[in-house]
């Protein structure tokens, strides 16, 4: 008897680490302001990705992805819950900035990511998964850090935008300092492959949200060198220390992806690759050309962000899909993968749902996705960038993309297509397009009940609405 019981208990432990084994572990590396240009892959002519590189040979890459929100937490926000940041009211990097004479006031907007939120962690996690988060969290204080949100490993996550530096000691309290010079992108690259070693025989959600590439601009100083060497005439990327920094990043794949390749997890692991936002191109950071501006913009230079996804046995090695998707999108896709199905919803206005679609049939090659506009809802303002945005919506449809400016309602209307740089202005040509689009886009924010700015009482239209401060002197790389 108690041998047959015995027997019975190794076989149902064999069992559950059967299914535990065969689940799909699932990897998603967010970069922090990486422009739609800056990998290999996606047409640097300077910068080394050979990992990402390798990432979208063997997966799909993706042409027209686009970012939530043109700065950071409202995206990461969005990737968290599958949500619109104007459905969540979480619009702008918190806490934000407004400028010293604003026309329009930004409406009181959340500062964090409420704990009544369900966030793809706290999915997998209910399931049995094991869930970490690695690098920049930035959706509120202690009391919303990931361990709140369903992670069970907090690595290096706190409400900070950016890290006081890159080299150890980075004080950061959430993760502890290295050796005098380490480099905090491949440390977070350690972390995560350690995580995984750990974790080789259960199932895992790993995320992945680098600091890099956002400032302090400070490269590693033999890769600063390596790129100086490389720099020649006609190169549209020309900041070294840039340059270093995105093959930091790219090794700090490259150490997730071999370690994988080592417990021979590959094949029952999915890896996503996304950013933020768009690329900083301020001070001569980066550039996103072709594409319009960069970092808090309303144009495609501030929202078009690089994709990457390898699904071993699904997608097809090298596909390419020019479909536009969105940040929300990723919170459908990845549970899609792993079998489970999203929980329902509700937003703080009411309104029940989530708004990303699963990728699903686009990474199969099976289908397409159903037709839809996607929207962009930022009522702030972000002087202190090149290019930055005053208050405004936006609506992508089909070819056509309308911007809506708050501080005048004035409109633009491009046809990305034809004009992916946004250089031709349709509106006065088109006005019919002009106002279906903008019918479409008002109706969508009474939807999500978006929060709308108010006029300053207090605005001073002889003085300019920002004054921007001197210039900083540049800091060198380190070793």
């Amino acid at each position: 008897m108690v041998s047959r019981f015995f027997h019975l208990l190794l076989a149902c432990l064999a069992l559950s680490a059967s299914a535990a084994s065969a689940k799909l572990n699932v990897v998603l590396i967010l970069a922090d302001d990486l422009g739609w240009t800056d990998l290999a892959c996606f047409g640097s002519d300077l910068h080394e990705t050979p990992h990402l590189d390798r990432l979208a040979r063997e997966g799909m890459r993706f042409t027209q992805n686009y970012s939530a929100c043109p700065v950071c937490s409202p995206t990461r926000a969005a990737l968290m819950t599958g949500k619109y940041p104007a459905r969540l009211h979480i619009t702008d990097w918190i806490p934000g900035l407004m400028p010293d004479n604003p026309k329009l006031l930004a409406p009181d907007w959340s500062k964090q990511l409420p704990l009544t939120e369900t966030t793809i962690a706290r999915v997998f996690q209910s399931v049995g998964y094991r869930t970490a988060s690695i690098g920049k969290w930035h959706l509120g204080n202690e009391e919303f850090y990931p361990e709140k949100h369903g992670f069970d490993v907090n690595i290096a996550g706190l409400n900070a935008g950016s890290p006081p530096t890159y080299f150890s000691p980075w004080r950061i309290k959430t993760v502890t300092d290295g050796r005098d010079g380490d480099y905090l992108t491949d440390r977070l690259g350690e972390e995560a492959a350690g995580l995984i070693e750990k974790w080789r025989d259960q199932p895992f959600f790993l995320y992945l949200p680098h600091f890099a590439v956002h400032t302090p601009i400070q490269g590693r100083a033999d890769l600063v060198a390596k790129y100086q060497r490389k720099l020649k005439p006609g190169l549209r990327h020309t900041n070294t220390n840039y340059a270093a920094m995105v093959e930091s990043l790219d090794t700090a794949v490259g150490r997730v992806l071999t370690k994988l390749d080592e417990l021979k997890l590959a094949e029952r692991t999915v890896v996503a690759f996304t950013a933020d936002n768009g690329g900083l191109i301020t001070r001569g950071v980066t550039t996103n050309a072709p594409l319009r501006l960069g970092k808090a913009s309303a144009f495609e230079g501030g929202v078009r962000v690089p994709a990457i996804v390898r699904w071993p046995g699904v997608t097809k090695p090298g596909s390419v899909s020019d479909t536009p998707v969105i940040t929300m999108d990723w919170f459908p896709t990845l549970l899609e993968a792993a079998a489970l199905k999203p929980p329902a919803a509700t937003s703080p206005t009411g309104a029940s749902g989530r708004d990303g679609v699963s990728l699903v049939p686009l990474l199969r090659g099976t289908g397409a996705l159903p037709a839809r506009d996607l929207f962009w809802h930022y009522p702030h303002h972000q002087h202190y960038q090149l290019g930055g945005a005053m208050p405004y919506g936006a609506i992508r449809s089909g070819d056509f993309k309308l911007v809506e400016h708050f501080n005048d309602m004035k409109v633009e209307l491009y046809n990305l297509r034809e004009d992916v740089s946004e250089q031709r202005d349709l509106a006065a040509s088109q006005p019919q397009k002009v106002a279906e689009l903008r019918t479409r886009l008002h109706a969508w924010r009474n939807e999500v009940g978006a929060q709308m700015p108010t006029p300053n009482p207090n605005y001073n239209p002889a003085r300019p609405e920002y004054t921007p401060p001197p210039e900083k002197t540049k800091k060198k790389a380190k070793e």
